[in-house]
């Protein structure tokens, strides 16, 4: 593969992943209350749990993308 393909394949990759991860955000942020209820009821959680786990969902999710897509598209900018 050439080097250009591979930095617009995670230059895409980037771009898809963060507007995802805004969309998540927005989401849990905005409608809060109703995705509790249904999660509660689902997983037999509390809303005090369940807050944490968006949380760490969240977190967890923003380093993946920095890990698997952000560092190494930057490494392909700086080596090309």
């Amino acid at each position: 593969m050439e080097l250009n393909i591979i930095k617009s394949f995670l230059g895409w990759c980037c771009i898809i992943n963060i507007i995802f991860l805004l969309f998540s955000t927005f989401i849990m942020t905005v409608f809060q209350k109703h995705i509790s209820k249904i999660h509660s009821k689902l997983f037999a959680l509390d809303e005090t749990t369940l807050h944490l786990e968006y949380f760490k969902f969240l977190a967890v999710y923003k380093i993946a993308i920095l890990v698997f897509n952000i560092v190494p598209y930057l490494a392909l900018i700086i080596i090309s």
